[in-house]
């Protein structure tokens, strides 16, 4: 009998140990870090030394842009800055709008590239998406994706933040062969949205 308790005694110890451990694993510590999956670069950040950050007309939110974007004319109501390359065309893109329609942060994954279809773009499709992201004085939800406009082929960041005073929609976005040039530029501008 001596020699079955012990191996009892044992799983029992290690059983509470386990449980402890993963008590300890759930807390807030542990959600402070970055993001998992695809998502593992968006840590809430200041904007670097050197960049401008841009703010809405209402003065609610604010992108950072890099030094060589410059201020582009969008919609009102909207702050947009880009990169630009031969004869104009947006390589680079960085924008801010205020929330305008049925978005959530719950509904966000399928409501953007539902979004990006009704405004005409082609061959949307979504790469990644996650909800309960951090950014420096909010919470998000944001989507990886790609599309065709008329004339060009982006890939996409957009988040839908929700700050204390407003919630707003970021996105950066770059055509497909200019990604890993200006991917680190745009993730560190959505990392750094402030609301």
């Amino acid at each position: 009998m001596a020699r079955s308790s012990r191996p009892l005694a044992a799983i029992a110890l290690a059983a509470a140990a386990l449980a402890v451990a993963s008590c300890g694993g759930s807390s807030a510590p542990v959600a402070v870090q970055a993001a998992p999956g695809p998502f593992a670069w968006l840590r809430p950040v200041p904007p670097p030394t050197g960049w401008t950050v841009d703010r809405l007309p209402s003065g609610t939110a604010g992108i950072a842009r890099p030094p060589g974007w410059h201020r582009i004319r969008t919609d009102p109501g909207t702050v947009s800055t880009a990169v630009l390359g031969p004869h104009g065309a947006i390589r680079g893109y960085l924008n801010a709008t205020p929330l305008s329609g049925a978005e959530t942060l719950a509904n966000w994954a399928h409501f953007r590239p539902a979004h990006n279809r009704a405004e005409g773009d082609r061959s949307v499709r979504t790469e990644a998406a996650a909800t309960g992201l951090r950014f420096p004085a909010g919470t998000g939800s944001c989507v990886v994706d790609r599309y065709s406009t008329v004339t060009a082929r982006y890939r996409e960041i957009a988040c839908l933040v929700r700050g204390s005073h407003a919630t707003t929609v970021i996105v950066a976005a770059a055509q497909p062969q200019d990604w890993a040039r200006l991917a680190p530029v745009l993730r560190r501008s959505v990392a750094s949205f402030s609301t």
